[in-house]
This record gives structure tokens, C-alpha cells and sequence, in this order.
């Protein structure tokens, strides 16, 4: 509720879900590439093309993320507000058992809420407005999606055989797949090894439906 919160900026969850964003948009337009016809000039096209892409998105994603924050943290204060108008117990604590997580929700007792409650209506009201970290985290989001592009696309550049390129594209986009679903194993205290092999895994099938479906 405090408008200074701890820790980074973007916890692993967002991080690996942009990264993976990027990554299989990205993977959408080499995924495409006809290995027998393309020349160095469509080559050159479809990198800008993917790059330009994810510009966009990045972009986007950064602005969502801002609105979401926003509504997020209105939503926090007139939580607060409603606690102090409240006039009734019970009412409170189910306002309180309302914005807990589910799985918190389910098992915490009249006494936890109780203190809780009390807590809370100590609590200065956050500002709403978005500050600087808010718009730290956008930029990192932006940069996140955006810098997943060039595992798919450098081999482009540097490898003259366009058949090699897109084999050495997908190898390294499916090790950065493999990376980000190790931290999410990680951050879950899970097996990292598991996690990898299991978002590799789906990033292939979306992958695979996302140019099915033309995108």
C-alpha cells in the first residue's frame, strides 16, 4: 500500500513473459521464411520487419503496463477509502478478504483480520499517480521485448547461408526459452531444468499455431 515498494522493478514472471513475447514474435516472421527463394534483399526486409514489429509491441506492452499500474493502485486507495467509511466489522473484513489472494483469503481467521484491518486504516493513502519507478518498469518492459528480437534475427546478418541462419535462429531462441522458463522454475522453487524444457516446449507449439493462424 506504501508508495515505496522493495525489490526489482519487474519481478521474474513479467521479465520472462516479455522476454518470450519477443522471442516468438520474432520467431513469427523467420518462422515463415522460405529457405529455397528468399534472397539477401527479403532477408533484409523481414529483419526490419520483425524488428519494427517489436518496436511496436514493446511500446505497447510499456503503455498497458502503465494503465494497469494505475487502475491497480486507484483501486488500492479506494480500498482504503471504503475501509475507513465502513462502519461495521464484518462488512470490513469482507472487503479485506475480497482484495487478498484467494488462497489467503480461504484460510485466514477473524483474528489475522481483525489486525489486519486495523493495519490498514493506519496506512497513509498511496498517491495514485504513476511515479518513477512505474515508468522505469515501462522502459524495461519496452527494452525487454525489443532486445529478445536479436537472438532470432542476428544470424541473419552474420551467416551468409540462409538454410544455416534460420537453424543457428531457432537454436538460439529456443535456448532463450529455455533460460527464461529456468528462472521462472527459479523464482517458483521448482526444478529449473523441468521449467526450461517445459516453456521451450510451449513456446514451439505457439509457435506453431501463431503461423498457423497467419501471424
Amino acid at each position: 500500500m506504501s508508495q515505496s515498494e522493495p525489490g526489482p522493478v519487474l519481478d521474474p514472471i513479467d521479465r520472462v513473459s516479455e522476454i518470450v513475447f519477443g522471442v516468438l514474435m520474432a520467431l513469427s516472421f523467420t518462422g515463415a521464411l522460405s529457405v529455397s527463394t528468399a534472397g539477401r534483399q527479403e532477408i533484409r526486409t523481414l529483419l526490419f520487419t520483425a524488428l519494427g514489429c517489436n518496436l511496436a509491441w514493446g511500446l505497447v506492452d510499456a503503455v498497458m503496463y502503465l494503465l494497469r499500474t494505475a487502475t491497480d493502485r486507484r483501486r488500492k486507495k479506494a480500498l482504503l477509502v471504503r475501509l475507513r467509511n465502513t462502519e461495521t466489522e464484518p462488512e470490513a473484513h469482507r472487503l479485506i478478504q475480497d482484495a487478498l489472494p484467494q488462497l489467503i483469503a480461504d484460510v485466514i481467521r477473524p483474528p489475522a483480520l481483525q489486525a489486519l484491518h486495523q493495519s490498514l486504516l493506519a496506512v497513509h493513502e498511496p498517491p495514485h499517480r504513476l511515479v518513477f519507478r512505474d515508468y522505469s518498469a515501462a522502459v524495461g518492459i519496452f527494452l525487454l521485448v525489443v532486445l529478445a528480437t536479436f537472438p532470432v534475427v542476428v544470424p541473419f546478418i552474420f551467416i551468409p547461408k540462409i538454410a544455416l541462419a534460420l537453424r543457428v535462429s531457432n537454436l538460439l531462441a529456443i535456448a532463450t526459452l529455455y533460460i527464461g522458463g529456468a528462472m521462472l522454475g527459479r523464482y517458483a522453487g521448482g526444478r529449473p531444468w523441468v521449467y526450461g524444457l517445459a516453456l521451450s516446449a510451449i513456446g514451439v507449439a505457439l509457435l506453431s499455431v501463431i503461423i498457423a493462424l497467419g501471424g
